[in-house]
């Protein structure tokens, strides 16, 4: 057992309510031993939801906690740190120039994270810390994450993800957005619920046709609830939560605050959450709503150690996030069979000529996705598709993508045809340097693999790739007639010797 690895690591979650912040020790034996939690308030999120820019007094006060953050992980000997904020610093206007002054303040270098990558992050947590998590999953479960700026739902049926969506419908800003109209209606309570349904009615029917078994509670919102529940419970049954929810309607904020003995704020965010949880709760055929002990910040902790001390548990997660692009495949009706093919052939490719392109295995899940979508701009028009397909997938959210991941994305899916990339395209322009090489290596593969498949026949089951020092040669076995995937692949040959400086050549054997 000596060659067990282990490191402090810190993780800071900057929320739009709380600043948070963990520290423990991770073993490459997967072990998580938690050594000191902090919560501290800041009125962030306020600022943000009700002027869109962040204040000189919230910055003071931000940089203050962070300085506390410091000098604790300095006594913990931390030997490395992440720390990302989510929608309260997010969707400022002034977001750079706050993250600089933080910076140049507290040295804290902090990573705006969207989304698509919060989600992913807390699934992390889930699979780690719910007990029966493969069953649950199997069985079907809706998972609602609520937080101060929006609420995510996601889907697992059979085990696989199916679906995941965020809505701006938060617990705080609801408050804010409808906190004038308080003390015009008798019925606040009712005009938080139709306010709630408004922008969820659309997904209302798909949701409830799965007949989902399990209800998993997460965020903000669930964790004030437990907090009035005597017990430390993981489970809240449905009689005692809709009896729970009844009560707090009959109830104003200043009751609420008496009643449970907790903070202004506190009680203020009770009545949204509790309404928006049972919205959620009354579409499922749930007996009740497991409530596991999981943050954004532990799944930070398992995401550090998949990728420092632990790669295979890397796999799992990478699973849910393909599970997604197919689920988002489907809605632009992609010819399945096909995209599982240049799937196929050009994760293949991209195994074989490494020595060439020297990406590693985050570029290769993108290129994955990207031969998944490639196809989805047909949707809209047949001719133009790359141009299509870019803004489609540029204004979707994928599991676990950061923005800039998005962009190389719908950039390789842009070139995947018979466009090739340059200057004067806008959207290649903008990226960075070392960007500009991704996108075009990625897509220099993708579209040898589409040339292989244009016939869209599968004529290549089994080929072998090998290389020289000038060439990469394809050796394929021919049952069929190949003329057009001969004609197509030496079209595309071109930009990928361009790119990759080894020119790809085709071996027959008949």
């Amino acid at each position: 057992m000596g060659n067990i690895q282990r490191e402090t690591v810190a993780a800071l979650d900057l929320g739009a309510n709380f600043f948070r912040m963990i520290i423990a020790e991770i073993g490459s034996d997967g072990e998580i031993n938690v050594l000191d939690e902090l919560q501290k308030n800041t009125s962030i999120g306020k600022d943000t939801f009700s002027k869109k820019r962040i204040g000189p007094d919230a910055i003071y006060e931000a940089c203050s906690i962070l300085n506390g953050f410091v000098r604790l992980m300095k006594d913990y000997g931390v030997k490395f740190y992440w720390s990302v904020s989510t929608s309260g610093i997010r969707e400022a206007d002034n977001r750079e120039y706050v993250l600089e002054q933080i910076r140049v303040r507290t040295g804290i270098e902090i990573q705006v994270i969207n989304t698509a990558q919060e989600r992913y992050l807390v699934f992390k947590a889930l699979r780690d810390r719910l007990e029966n998590s493969e069953k649950i999953y199997n069985d079907g479960a809706m998972i609602v994450n609520i937080g101060s700026g929006g609420v995510e739902i996601s889907l697992y049926n059979e085990g696989n993800l199916k679906f995941t969506e965020y809505i701006k419908i938060g617990s705080l800003r609801l408050r804010e957005v409808l906190g004038p109209l308080e003390n015009s209606t008798l019925n606040f309570p009712q005009v938080i619920g139709e306010f709630v349904e408004s922008k969820i009615y659309t997904l209302r029917n798909y949701l409830e046709s799965y007949k989902i078994k399990n209800f998993i509670g997460l965020g903000g919102g669930l964790k004030l609830l437990l907090k009035l529940y005597e017990n430390d419970v993981s489970f809240i049954t449905k009689d005692s939560l809709l009896d729970f929810s009844k009560k707090i309607k009959d109830m104003s904020t200043e009751k609420i605050r008496e009643t449970f003995g907790i903070n202004y704020t506190e009680a203020k965010l009770l009545l949204p959450s509790s309404i928006i949880i049972e919205i959620f709760f009354n579409m499922t055929e749930a007996e009740g709503i497991y409530v596991p002990h999981v943050s954004l910040r532990h799944g930070m902790l398992i995401d550090m150690l998949s990728n420092r001390l632990s790669p295979d548990k890397r796999k799992v997660f990478e699973n849910d996030v393909i599970s997604t692009v197919w689920h988002m495949g489907e809605k632009y009706s992609i010819d399945k069979e096909h995209a599982q093919i240049v799937k196929r052939l050009a994760l293949k490719i991209f195994d074989c000529t490494k020595k060439v392109h020297r990406l590693g295995n985050e570029e290769r899940l993108l290129l994955e996705i990207s031969a998944i979508l490639h196809d989805i701009g047909k949707f809209v028009n047949l001719n133009e598709h790359g141009y299509f397909c870019y803004s489609l997938i540029h204004n979707e959210e994928i599991l676990g993508l950061s923005d800039k991941n998005l962009n190389i994305v719908a950039n390789i899916v842009r070139y995947h045809d018979e466009e090739i990339p340059t200057a004067a395209h806008e959207n290649y322009k903008r990226l960075t340097y070392s960007d500009k090489l991704t996108v075009s290596k990625l897509a220099s593969i993708l579209k040898l693999s589409e040339a292989l498949n244009i016939s869209k026949k599968d004529k290549f089951k089994e080929f072998d790739i090998r290389m020289d020092d000038k060439k990469v040669y394809f050796t394929v076995e021919a049952y069929n007639d190949i003329t057009l995937e001969i004609w197509s692949f030496d079209n595309k040959a071109e930009f990928f010797e361009e790119v990759m400086g080894i020119k790809p050549v085709m071996n027959i054997i008949n």
